[in-house]
């Protein structure tokens, strides 16, 4: 039987204690941002520093196959003809103005 009355509902109230924990929980959230922030830069730097890695590393194995070739009897005698000019004795040195330069001096 409806008597004309309608039943309201109880609206959920904020207690203290549920405020004091929504606020320490926004705190901690925003505490967390600091580290996560942090964690973030330090991927990316990582990030940076295998690309950097990587390039000496490659430029560590072309200074080392240099230095394998600079065994060779032929290549320090091909460097020292063509980077210092130096002939064998009884050889006439010719030297061409403006020639091309060895890129390997």
């Amino acid at each position: 039987m409806n008597t004309g009355r309608t039943l309201e509902r109880e609206r959920p109230r904020l207690t203290g204690q549920a405020a004091v924990l929504l606020v320490v929980l926004m705190v901690l959230g925003l505490l967390a941002l600091v580290p996560a922030r942090q964690v973030l830069e330090a991927r990316g730097r990582v990030a940076e520093l295998e690309l950097e890695a990587s390039r000496i590393e490659r430029q560590n194995a072309a200074l080392h196959a240099e230095i394998v070739a600079l065994d060779d009897p032929l290549e320090l005698e091909r460097l020292a003809r063509a980077c210092l000019g130096m002939v064998r004795p009884g050889e006439i040195a010719l030297v061409v103005p403006g020639g091309p330069p060895d890129e390997r001096c």
